[in-house]
């Protein structure tokens, strides 16, 4: 036979190449491990992330004290001593002084919030709370109507509270406008 054979070299009688086949190209890496490399990974940095954030607070608390847990800054949140359910009669005025109604009212604030709810039961309007200003032992909420079957109350008012002469009270002053533009203002103790 003359010239060169393409078939292997067994078919043509000669000892077996255990080299069959041979690539150019490297073979591929396994991908096995990586995905539990990565979680590896991952894992590492949530863990390092936490230790960065519980040391950062533990800092604060030691730099700032006792008194920043508890007392979060003006106009941010209500303080303990404002928390709670606290109820009472409410005396309306118009502009002159005199006397209009007497109503009930109910106040529910929780420590840390932000905002709160209101009840004004003899009138059977109900309402939400939202804090805007801390002053001091003063607070001030935007009062926004949620519930009103009898169209009797107003949409949106301004509530101040303020620590009460009398031990676990509270000093209300309600001022809103009616429908018809005349301004109100309301007045009682909450305890």
């Amino acid at each position: 036979m003359s010239g060169s054979s393409t078939r292997p070299a067994e078919e043509e009688g000669g000892s077996p190449s255990p080299v069959r086949r041979m690539s150019l190209y490297p073979p591929p890496r396994s991908t096995r491990h990586t995905a539990r490399r990565r979680k590896g990974w991952a894992v590492a940095a949530a863990v390092a992330g936490a230790a960065v954030v519980v040391a950062g607070g533990t800092a604060a608390a030691l730099v700032l004290g006792p008194e920043a847990e508890r007392d979060p800054g003006s106009g941010s949140s209500v303080p303990d001593t404002f928390a709670g359910t606290w109820e009472g009669k409410m005396i309306q005025e118009n502009e002159a002084g005199e006397h209009v109604t007497d109503w009930d009212a109910r106040v529910r604030l929780e420590t840390g919030a932000e905002r709160g709810s209101s009840e004004w039961f003899t009138l059977n309007c109900r309402g939400s709370l939202t804090l805007q200003e801390r002053d001091g032992s003063r607070l001030v909420f935007d009062y926004v109507e949620t519930y009103d079957p009898e169209d009797r109350c107003v949409d949106t008012s301004t509530l101040t509270l303020s620590e009460g002469g009398a031990e676990d009270t509270l000093d209300a002053r309600w001022e809103a406008t009616s429908h018809d533009g005349t301004t109100m203002i309301s007045t009682g103790t909450l305890s």
